[in-house]
Parts: structure tokens; C-alpha cells; sequence
């Protein structure tokens, strides 16, 4: 069966670099799933996890935002923040979503201190989907 080979890059360097079956992620248009041959494209990502297919086991990658280029025999996503499971801090991420919680909780004016305190809360959730918590 033919692979296609997937890059996970931030500005700190490579977070993955392996050849999969199928890649799946959450653009701001939607979910996209990616075989090899995929047509060019570029899409805009959300906060979501990345999906990486192989045979029957399936890895995940937590992205925060980015892009993904596809190519037919190569994908790239270049993301703001990528973690592996094993990198990730969960007492870390159970402390971001608790503090986005109580913020989100709070009546604020200022509409800003609520969008962010929404988005950390989406990065933190998805950082403990991805981390099996």
C-alpha cells in the first residue's frame, strides 16, 4: 500500500517526520483526510489534534493553529505549537484548562480577555485529548 510522508514543524524544529497511510486534521473549514497521491493544497488549521494512520494504530499530534501543505507524495504542517503525547506536561495542561475555566467563568467586558481565555482553554483540552487524559 502506498505511503505518503508527513513533517510536523514549528518554530522550534521538527516535531514528527514519518511515512503514514492517512493523515487527518482539522482546518477552519473542517475535517480533512489525506491519502497518498492527495491533490495540492494549502488550508488554514485549528487547534486539533492531527491524525496519523499507520496500518491499524493510529498516532496524534497536537497542533496549536498553522497551515498544512499537501502535496501528492509529501505533507507538511507547519504549526504555531506540536506535541507528541509523550511530550506533553499533562498536570500542566489540567492547571491551563482549570485557569481558562475559572476566566471563562468571570464576567468580563473586555472582549479579548475572552476570546484568549477561550482559545488557551481549546489548547489545553486538546493537549489532554491527545495525551490520553
Amino acid at each position: 500500500m502506498p505511503t505518503v510522508n508527513v513533517n510536523v514543524v514549528t518554530p522550534d524544529g521538527k516535531v514528527y517526520d514519518g511515512d503514514v497511510d492517512m493523515v487527518s486534521v482539522r482546518t477552519v473549514d473542517g475535517e480533512l483526510g489525506i491519502l497518498p497521491k492527495h491533490i495540492p493544497l494549502v488550508a488554514p488549521l485549528t487547534v486539533g489534534a492531527v491524525r496519523l494512520k499507520k496500518g491499524s494504530s493510529v498516532e496524534k499530534v497536537a497542533v496549536s493553529g498553522g497551515f498544512i501543505e499537501v502535496r501528492p507524495d509529501q505533507v507538511t504542517i507547519l504549526a504555531e505549537a506540536a506535541e507528541l503525547p509523550s511530550d506533553i506536561d499533562v498536570d500542566r495542561a489540567k492547571q491551563a484548562k482549570e485557569r481558562a475555566e475559572q476566566r471563562l467563568g468571570e464576567i468580563r467586558q473586555d472582549q479579548i480577555d475572552s476570546k484568549r481565555a477561550q482559545l488557551s482553554l481549546q489548547r489545553a483540552m486538546n493537549r489532554l485529548d491527545v495525551s490520553g487524559q
